[in-house]
Formats: C-alpha cells, structure tokens, sequence
C-alpha cells in the first residue's frame, strides 16, 4: 500500500489538472491553461516543503523517541518532496490536452531550453544551487556525537538534573543523503526542462504564446526548486550549528536558515509573465473576451484571490516573531489563525470594492444561487464530519478520564464561524457596482461567498483532522480496543487524520470557477435595489 500511495497521487493530481484546463465551453483558452500554470505551480510548492526534514541527523536524547536519523528515515523525509515537486511539473506538461483540429499546424524549428529559459533566474538558482553544495561539503567534515542523558547535564551550581542535550550523526552521513538529494534535484530540473521545450504545442495559443508558456513553466520550476535548495543548505546549517552536548552552552544559531527564508521571499517576488486573452472552443472557434473580466472591480476580486494564497503565512510569520504566544502551540487554534487570516483579507476586500468601485446610485443585487451545490454539500459533509469526531473523542476522553481536548477544537471553530459573518456582511450591504456587464454585481458577491464558504469547509475539515491527530487514543475505548502502552497515538486514526486534513487543505485551494466569465443571474427585490444611502 505503501508504494501505491505515490501512483494514486499522480493520477489524482493528473485529473486535477485536465479538470483545470478545460473551459466551460469546452476546449480551452488561454484563461485555463493561466490556470492550468499556476496550479501546477502551487500544488508544486507545497508538495516542496522540508519540515519533516529540519531536524535530520539529530539524535534525539530518549533513544525511543523518534529522530531523522536512520537512513530510512532521511531518505524518506528528503525523495517525498524533491521527486514530489518533480513529478508535479512534470505531470504538468503531460497533463495538456492533444490537438481537437481537423489540421493540425506543424512547426519545424527545434525547440531548446535555453530558448525559453529566463536567465536571470536560471543564474541565481545555479547560484543558489552552488551554495548549498558547498554547505553540504562542509557539514561532510563535521564529527558526530552522542545524546547526553538528562542526569549528566549540570545546568546550576546547585542542580546538577537537567533536560539532556541531543546529540547527532557524523556529518559525513547527513551530507551523503543531503548531496545526493541536491544532485536528483539538479538533475530532474534538467529533464523536466528539456520536457517543458519539447511539449507538443498547444491549439488555444499562437507560437509566441506558446514559447510564453514554456518561460512561465520554467519559471514556476526553477522558483520552486531555488527553495528545496535552499532548504536543503539550511537543514545542513542547523546540523551543524548544534551545539555539543558536552560543551558549556546550548544555545545556536542557523545563518543557513535565514539565508533559506531570504531565498523564499525572493522566489516569492521572482513572478512570472502573464497570459491571458482569447478563449477558443472546441472547434477551434476563437470566443470573445469576457467584458466582466476587463473591468476594474473584477480585476480587484482577482486579485484578492492572489492576496488569499498569501493569507495563512501570516499566523506562521507572527508565531516566528512571538514564540512564546499560547496559541501557537495549539494546532486546532493555529488552524482557526489561518482560517481567520485569510476572512479578514476576504473583508478588506470588499471594503475596498465598496471604497472604490462601489456607487450610490446603483442597486445592490444578489445572485439566485451564491454557492455551488458541490460547496455546499462539500461544506455540510465536513461539518458532519467534525461533529462526529468531536463527540466519539468527548466520549472517548471521558472514559480515559483524560482532559478534554475536543473543547479546543469547537471553541477555535466556533470563532472561525463567528468571524466568517464579516466579510459576508460586507458582501450583503456594500454598494453596487455600475452595471456596465449585465450581472456583474451579482457575481462579485457570489465570488465573495464562495470564498467564505470554501474557507469554513476547509476549516471544518482540517479541524477534524487534527482532532483524529492529536486525540488518537480517544478511539481505543469507543472500538473496545486494548489500551497500548505509554502515550504513543493509536497510528489508523493518524493517518486517517492526515488524510482528511489533507483534503481541508485541497478544499482550500479549488478556485472560483465560471462567475467572471459568466456573470451570476441577480436575484432582485425591492428591498435590494433601494438607493444606497
């Protein structure tokens, strides 16, 4: 099962991406296949994370508690998101759909990659690329040493019990695993650039557009494989800032990561060119622009839905600068953060709409049916959800007489839903927008309560799944199931847990589909279309 989860994966995230691509009308157009780029670019990226990797090499002080230290272990934590992050732009470029046209245009130019490649970016990331190799041939010259036990550690004249001081592996251990990590990455960048100058070409786009979208996919790669690099370099700089147990102090410091988070808000910054324009069908008939998409209120909804992607890094940012807050080390409140990061920038948007688009003199309008049937019962199904996992590990909890950790859970959503009629009443009485598309206020509305309730859906669902996380063993009395020794979680109700957090954070990221290309039939009362005062 272990091997198969890879393959199922692939072709989830496969399906996913023909889904983007495909136009309304059917075929595609240069909207979609925009579309089809960025999601390829995202879903990349956050298959590229290293966190399970950041302590590589450390040997923890218990020697039954569990350490990236084996090579199992370090390979695992390091192939998931290099060959991950690979296989995502590579099934990016496989993921295009064949020529729909009777004729089919050749072309007989031979496509390489330095013709598309962009080369300021290229040469950085070599360069990032360069310094982390040098820091993992230095780290291969750093000793190793063993975890002190907590008895042996003298931290006060008077008290001579302490914690313990971990320990760690030989460097040149760490930097095997960590170098050949660094050359599959180098290396499959490489192949997957040769695939992105090789793909057949793309019926919706002209030969420039087409050469336009290979240099905005190797910008998407190369941004995202600076980072695993850079990660990389820092998780060598943490192996080797730790400090020996046997020394006087037990403090350090990681330049390396600083120089990994640097590296990250400059790929941030780093973005691609733009295409968008015609849309064409499935008979290769070219279809008109959309007008709503052109307008200025449109143009701001679009990019609130950019500003969204950025929201929930805000509570991982201020849980950096403010360590020693409560809630950060309270996952069902650092999800709620999150969720409420993210309504607050849904509100200042429509404030904004309001501010400076919306009219006096035009009505306000609501659409007949503001969110998908889908969404909504995607949004019910998890409620459900977590109303069930919420009540077995209250049940669960009180038969273990341990401490109730459910309340946690329905305190922290219960705000996130409070906090969701914000942005939601701020979509019900802002101004209307001039009607200059017919439906267009209705549609921008319809945007905005989509993302509400995609968020409390997402939220509902990752809420479950850490309840399932953190409060495992609450399921062992409910299923009449042994008690294990020691505290270790009860692992089917993990991994159950992982998976339906997973599925918040896909929730999450599905985009508002079809409202600025289809305006939103308003829905008008008399109550509604009154003069705004």
């Amino acid at each position: 099962m272990v091997l198969l989860w890879p393959f199922l994966l692939a072709a989830g995230v496969y399906v996913l991406l023909r889904w983007v691509i495909s136009a309304p009308e059917g075929g595609t157009s240069k909207v979609t296949v925009s579309q089809h780029a960025l999601w390829v670019g995202v879903i990349g990226w956050l298959g590229s994370s290293l966190q399970q990797a950041s302590n590589a090499g450390i040997l923890p002080v218990n020697a039954g508690s569990a350490a990236v230290a084996t090579p199992g272990a370090i390979l695992t934590v390091l192939a998931w998101p290099i060959l991950g992050c690979l296989a995502v732009h590579a099934i990016g470029q496989l993921s295009y759909p064949g020529p729909r046209l009777p004729r089919r245009m050749a072309t007989l130019d031979v496509r390489r990659v330095l013709d598309f490649l962009p080369r300021p970016l290229a040469w950085t990331v070599a360069a990032i690329f360069l310094a982390s190799a040098v820091q993992i041939a230095w780290v291969a010259t750093l000793q190793g040493f063993d975890p002190v036990p907590s008895t042996a550690v003298e931290v006060h004249p008077r008290d001579s019990t302490g914690a313990g001081r971990a320990g760690r592996i030989p460097g040149i251990d760490l930097a095997a695993y960590l170098g050949a990590g660094l050359m599959v990455l180098a290396i499959g960048t490489g192949l997957v650039l040769m695939l992105i100058a090789k793909r057949r070409q793309l019926e919706a786009l002209d030969a420039g557009e087409n050469d336009l979208l290979r240099t905005i996919a190797m910008n998407r790669l190369l941004r995202t494989v600076a980072t695993i690099a850079a990660g990389l370099a820092a998780i060598a700089g943490n192996f080797a800032a730790w400090p020996d147990p046997s020394g006087p102090t037990n403090g350090w410091f990681n330049p390396a990561g600083l120089g990994s988070l640097a590296v990250l808000l400059a790929m941030w910054w780093w973005v691609p060119p733009k295409l968008a324009g015609r849309q064409v069908g499935r008979k290769g008939r070219t279809l008109p622009a959309s007008a709503a998409a052109t307008q200025p209120a449109t143009r701001l909804s679009v990019s609130l839905g950019a500003a969204l992607s950025l929201a929930p890094v805000i509570p991982a940012i201020a849980g950096f600068f403010f360590p020693g807050v409560l809630f950060w080390g309270q996952p069902a409140w650092f999800a709620a953060l999150t969720a409420a990061a993210v309504l607050a920038v849904i509100a200042a948007g429509e404030l904004l709409m309001h501010r400076n688009h919306g009219s006096l003199h035009e009505p306000r309008t609501w659409p007949q049916q503001p969110v998908s049937p889908a969404l909504l019962t995607t949004t019910v199904i998890t409620l459900t959800l977590l109303a069930a996992v919420a009540l077995v590990t209250a049940a669960g909890e009180a038969m273990l007489a341990a401490p109730p950790s459910w309340t946690t859970t329905v305190l922290a959503t219960s705000t996130v839903v409070i906090l969701s009629s914000l942005p939601l009443a701020a979509a019900r009485f802002r101004r209307g927008i001039t009607a200059v598309v017919p439906g267009l206020d209705a549609a921008l509305r319809a945007i905005t309560v989509h993302r509400v309730v995609r968020t409390l859906a997402a939220c509902f669902a990752v809420q479950a799944g850490l309840l399932l996380i953190t409060a495992s063993r609450a399921w062992l009395p409910i299923l009449g199931l042994p008690l294990e020794a020691g505290l270790s979680p009860w692992q089917p109700s993990v991994t159950a847990g992982a998976l339906v957090a997973t599925a918040g954070v896909v929730i999450a990221v599905i985009p508002v589909r079809g409202f600025a290309r289809t305006p939103a039939s308003p829905r008008q009362r008399k109550a509604e279309t009154e003069t705004v005062q």
